[in-house]
C-alpha cells in the first residue's frame, strides 16, 4: 500500500504540470513564480502536493513556508502547513519503517545505521524534539531513519508536530508580512532571535550526530595523502 502511495505521488509530480512547476521553482528557490503557483485556484491543493512531494524530492522547506505564508496569511497557512508536514512525516515514517531499513543499511552501512538507531532510541523525545527544532539533516530523511529505527509512531508524532513548530511559524510570519516586513515589528526580532538560538543548539548537537554517522572504529579509513 505505502508502495502504491508513493509511485502515484510520483507520477502527480510527473504529470500534474501545476505540481510539477511548484516543485521545480522550490527547487530553484524561485519565491515569486512559487507564491503566483500558491495564488491559483487550486493552490491550497498544490501546496499539499509540493509538501507530500517533499517525501522524496528535498527541496528547501522554509521556501514554501514562506510562500504560503504570503498567500494564504499567517493563521491560515500555519494550520494548513503544520497539517500537511505532519501527514508528510507520517508518510515518510511508514516508509522507513515498512521499506526503507534494507535501503539505509546499503546507504550508509548497517554498523553506522545500527548505531544511529541506539542514538535516537536512548536520545527518547528529546532528541526527536531538538532534530525537528533544528534542520541538521532533511526532514523526510529523518523521518525514515526514525522509521526504520522502529521509534515508537505516537512519540514519533507528538515530537514532528510540537517541534517543527516554532520555525514553520517564523518563516511562515516573514512571507505573510512580506510588503509590509519592518524592522520596528517585534515579532521580526524575536523570529530573529529564536533562529539564532536555534543555531547554537545545532552546534550542541552536532557531537551526538556525528557520533552516529563516523565510521566504525575497526573499519579502516582511507589514509591523507
Amino acid at each position: 500500500m505505502t508502495a502504491v502511495g508513493v509511485l502515484m505521488l510520483g507520477l502527480a509530480v510527473v504529470f500534474v504540470d501545476p505540481l510539477r512547476e511548484a516543485v521545480e521553482h522550490a527547487l530553484r528557490g524561485d519565491t515569486d513564480a512559487l507564491r503566483a503557483e500558491l495564488n491559483r485556484g487550486a493552490g491550497v491543493a498544490i501546496l499539499y502536493g509540493l509538501l507530500l512531494a517533499h517525501t522524496f524530492v528535498w527541496y528547501p522547506a522554509e521556501i514554501v513556508d514562506a510562500a504560503a505564508g504570503f498567500v494564504f496569511g499567517f493563521w491560515g497557512a500555519l494550520g494548513l502547513v503544520m497539517a500537511g508536514w505532519a501527514v508528510q512525516g507520517m508518510l515518510a515514517y511508514w516508509i522507513g519503517r515498512t521499506a526503507a531499513r534494507p535501503v539505509l543499511h546499503r546507504f550508509i552501512g548497517r554498523d553506522r545505521f545500527e548505531r544511529a538507531e541506539r542514538v535516537v532510541n536512548s536520545g527518547g523525545a528529546t532528541l526527536l524534539l531538538a532534530a525537528r527544532l533544528v534542520p541538521i539533516v532533511p526532514f523526510s530523511l529523518f523521518s525514515y531513519v526514525a522509521g526504520a529505527a522502529r521509534v515508537p509512531v505516537w512519540r514519533f508524532a507528538w515530537t514532528t508536530a510540537i517541534g517543527y513548530i516554532p520555525i514553520t511559524a517564523v518563516f511562515i510570519y516573514y512571507g505573510s508580512r512580506l510588503d509590509t516586513l519592518s524592522l520596528e515589528d517585534p515579532i521580526v526580532w524575536a523570529g530573529a532571535a529564536l533562529l539564532i538560538l536555534l543555531l547554537v543548539l545545532m552546534r550542541k548537537l552536532r557531537p551526538l550526530l556525528g557520533a552516529a554517522s563516523a565510521p566504525p572504529a575497526d573499519r579502516p579509513t582511507d589514509a591523507a595523502p
